[in-house]
């Protein structure tokens, strides 16, 4: 009979997030406010199909368990340098000090210590699933406006964890603030260093020896084994699971399997944390919040602009344009999918109250729901700012020494545009470099990274990072202009990857001798696209088609070289 109630809920689970989330999609907007709906919908609040499940709950702490390894596996070194005083700077600042306004507050208006402490620390926190959507369909994820933003999204990622343990020993009721925050530290620390000591001596070699079998099935059960017994040590330590996937994403970022690792976790991920979010919508109780919705709506209100003054405040202090402070502090107004987590946990030990939890969900998931309408408001009042300003041609003089594993992007008319949008998506941050002054002063009204300079002389380069740079792509279509620009980078930056657009095959040939890594013929690579498209719409399969495709390539385009020419 037990097993048959497990078997329901996981059901009535799965069809409502079969049903309800693909709506929220069409309306292009996250699919979190879609699994929460479909919770509120199902739960005891709702149509009460599922009354309670505590089967539910525990497979959606497994949720929040993964969400935490991939924030570890996105991390790296690299990452951290080249954000560094975004992250450890603006970023620990915008978290402090929201988090100390709002639970000053909170203390102010009657609530006590320990729950002023956790509404702080939850309300500062945004929405990492929803600002990054909307960055990456924007094609501004690696803008500075952007990079800024993931980067404040990034410390408060890191915070949850410390978060985490300071909500569980405040609720274990382990002395004052102080004296909680004190050994939630030295735990972490120790925990810190024993683990990545120990993970760094096991996990490559083991990740080697599961390699070598190339089974693919072996390779997914060992990261499983990886994630969810680094929890296990964590949980017999007192300590949050979440910590534990957390430490073990943060080792294999910086592996050689990385990548392969991202994508066999990303299902499971994907799975247990919308279980996650639809016990969150289960625990939301709506006719508590049509009894509460003044206080509500006052809370979303003050919230959201609060959070959008002090971030943009914060932002400028940092040298951030107006324009680009403005967007970002709008962006970020909204409450996060870890606050439901600090707030839920905070309930479950005593230190909220359940009718004050109801308020502080509901009111998170309105700012998530009016993210959107922010980001419009933030890429108005940016427009309006710069407009005012007359904003003007930059000069490489502008570019920051602080960029670096970029991509250098020489021309920046419609296909070098169409590349920066790709490469943006991508998450690696571009610099342009372009000679039309209008087009620099339109582009760069819109928050692109675009500025005045010839890209074949070594000053320019040196001044857009060239030596720091991950790559280089050139989309000039003078051809004396291109094979200047290989020749420049190729002669002081021999090392760096040159991708470049050549007219045809011919030209392609010279700039792969100047010293260009990939030349790729835009004749020849639009007529490859267009009969790939030919064959699939008239029934090939894909893979045959990439394999055609990639063996003309591979054969250096021969085949197609001997066309006639009438």
């Amino acid at each position: 009979m037990h097993n048959s109630e497990i078997l329901y809920d996981v059901l009535i689970f799965l069809v409502a997030a079969v049903v309800v989330v693909p709506a929220f999609r069409r309306l292009r907007t996250s699919p979190v406010l879609g699994y929460l709906a479909a919770g509120i919908l199902v739960g005891p609040h709702g149509l009460a199909v599922v009354t309670e499940s505590q089967n539910a709950h525990t497979l959606a702490e497994f949720g929040v368990v993964f969400l935490l390894f991939m924030i570890g596996l996105e991390l790296s070194v690299e990452r951290l340098r080249s954000l560094g005083r975004y992250v450890f700077g603006l970023g620990a600042l915008q978290v402090t000090v929201t988090g100390c306004l709002i639970g000053g507050i909170a203390w102010a208006l009657g609530a006590g210590t320990d729950a002023a402490i956790v509404i702080g620390g939850g309300l500062a926190l945004s929405s990492t699933a929803f600002v990054l959507q909307l960055l990456i369909e924007k094609g501004e994820r690696a803008t500075p406006f952007g990079m800024i933003s993931f980067a404040i999204l990034l410390f408060q990622d890191l915070a949850i964890v410390p978060l985490l343990m300071l909500v569980t020993l405040l609720g274990e009721g382990q002395g004052s603030f102080i004296s909680a925050l004190g050994v939630s530290v030295m735990k972490a620390a120790i925990v810190l260093a024993l683990v990545v000591g120990v993970g760094r001596m096991i996990l490559r070699p083991v990740y080697r020896i599961i390699a070598e079998t190339r089974s693919s099935e072996l390779f997914v059960a060992t990261t499983l084994l990886v994630v969810l017994g680094a929890g296990w040590l964590m949980s017999l330590a007192g300590i949050s699971m979440a910590l534990g996937a957390f430490l073990a994403g943060l080792l294999l970022s910086e592996s050689e399997y990385r990548h392969q690792v991202e994508a066999d976790i990303r299902p499971f991920r994907g799975i247990f944390l919308g279980l996650f979010f639809m016990t969150v919508g289960m625990s939301i109780d709506i006719a508590l919040i049509g009894s509460q919705l003044a206080t509500i709506t006052l809370i979303v209100v003050s919230l959201m602009v609060g959070k959008s003054i002090v971030t943009a405040a914060l932002c400028r202090a940092f040298g951030s344009p107006v324009g680009h402070s403005l967007r970002v502090g709008l962006l970020l107004s909204q409450g996060g999918e870890f606050g439901f987590i600090l707030f839920l946990t905070a309930s479950a030990l005593g230190l909220l109250d359940p009718e004050i939890t109801q308020i502080l969900l509901a009111s998170v998931t309105l700012t998530m729901v009016a993210t959107p309408a922010m980001s419009y408001a933030g890429d108005r009042l940016s427009s309006l700012w710069e407009s005012r300003e007359e904003v003007t041609v930059a000069g490489v003089e502008h570019i920051g020494e602080h960029l670096q594993d970029h991509v250098v992007i020489a021309g920046f008319g419609r296909v070098g545009q169409t590349v920066a949008k790709i490469i943006s998506a991508g998450g690696v941050p571009y610099v342009a470099l372009d000679l039309d002054t209008p087009r620099i002063v339109a582009c760069r009204a819109k928050g692109m990274p675009v500025f005045f300079g010839d890209a074949s002389q070594i000053e320019i380069l040196n001044a857009a990072g060239a030596s720091r740079a991950r790559g280089a792509v050139i989309t000039i279509d003078q051809l004396a202009t291109a094979d200047r620009i290989v020749a420049a980078l190729h002669e002081f930056f021999p090392d760096l990857p040159i991708v470049v657009r050549a007219r045809d095959l011919p030209h392609s040939h010279l700039l792969e001798m100047s010293g260009a890594t990939q030349a790729v013929p835009e004749t020849l690579e639009s007529s490859l696209q267009l009969g790939a498209i030919a064959m699939t719409e008239m029934g090939a399969r894909p893979d045959q088609v990439a394999e055609i495709l990639q063996e003309l390539r591979d054969d250096d385009y021969a085949n197609l070289g001997d066309t006639i020419h009438r």
